[in-house]
């Protein structure tokens, strides 16, 4: 039995790698039949999982998603029958353990925790963090190595346009090189201009919601109108989402901490966080909180079925008194 510990919160890249193991290890005849995903089972079923037989030929893989795992307390003898399991395997079994932590939260797997211990002395670890400092080199090189898999290439212009607008989310990038792909065929160069076109920007959005914020319905509708011609109403709630995030976090934080620490937090350039301040100047952070939670209330109807029509329920957040 081979057995990997994932952890780290790029969830993209542990998930690219659990496909490149899958394509590896498992007949791609059975694939389907041989592969699972569990999330924190109780521990009887934990132990039934680590010895179980594939039910075809070929090898048997597990994803175990075992986040809760290190924030509860299991008895001694628990731990030793986990560690007999381990060391004990099934040739033909393939076992992940997988903990995908929040976004750019700063957390860690505590190490200190004994099933810690046991699960490292078996598996082969590997973190996966996201770009932490924002560094424009590692993204821009990130980018055209995905860029190379999709055989195409990307103007120099284009890659940093592309992260000034994205930012440094792995798997929202690649979503967007497969649109880039599309919108350039049969050309294979993407430019500049293409980016532009294509992708919702920062500034698409601050623009958008700098009029919402201060009042002016009328164009903040406007905006909104023109960022539908180039999104879903999902996408576009989605990334209001991801931008609110960040400017609240930089204005809770702003007294406290320095600009390169709420880079890090973030995952944004320490200029664009200066630059974002202070257009917030006056925007007060309870604002900018009540925005989002409409938000989080009209995608939770959308995704529940509790709304049918997608741009109104977006409207009605957007534009709530």
């Amino acid at each position: 039995m081979s057995i990997y510990f994932f952890y780290g919160d790029e969830d993209y890249n542990i998930e690219l790698e659990i496909k490149k193991l899958k394509k590896k290890l498992l007949d791609k005849n059975f694939a389907s039949m041989n592969f699972k995903i569990v999330n924190n089972p109780p521990f009887p079923e934990l132990i039934s999982l680590l010895r179980t037989q594939p039910m075809m030929f070929g090898n048997l893989m597990i994803v175990i998603d075992c986040e809760s795992y290190f924030s509860k307390t299991f008895e001694d003898a628990q731990l030793d029958e986990l560690s007999n399991a381990l060391e004990n395997n099934i040739e033909s079994l393939c076992i992940i353990f997988r903990v995908v932590l929040p976004r750019n939260d700063g957390k860690k797997v505590d190490s200190r925790r004994k099933i810690y211990k046991i699960i490292t002395k078996n598996a082969q670890m590997q973190e996966f963090a996201t770009f932490k400092t924002y560094k424009t080199e590692d993204i821009s090189n990130w980018i055209n190595k995905e860029a190379k898999k999709h055989e195409i290439t990307f103007e120099k212009e284009a890659v940093l346009t592309l992260i000034e607008q994205i930012g440094n989310n792995l798997r929202q990038l690649a979503q967007e090189i497969e649109k880039l792909k599309l919108l350039a065929y049969p050309k294979t160069t993407i430019t500049k201009k293409m980016v532009k076109e294509i992708c919702v920007s920062n500034e698409d959005l601050f623009g958008f919601a700098d009029f919402l914020l201060k009042g002016n319905k009328g164009k903040a509708l406007l905006e909104f109108q023109k960022l539908l011609e180039k999104k879903h109403p999902l996408e576009i709630l989605a990334a209001v989402q991801t931008m609110l995030r960040r400017w609240i976090i930089m204005k809770s934080k702003s007294r406290e901490l320095s600009m390169f620490e709420i880079s890090k937090l973030t995952g944004q350039h320490e200029f664009v966080i200066k630059t974002t301040l202070e257009k917030m100047k006056d925007t007060p952070l309870k604002d900018l909180v009540a925005l989002k939670q409409n938000l989080l209330q009209a995608e939770y109807k959308i995704k529940s079925g509790q709304s049918i029509n997608h741009v109104d329920e977006v409207e009605l957040a957007l534009f709530a008194s």
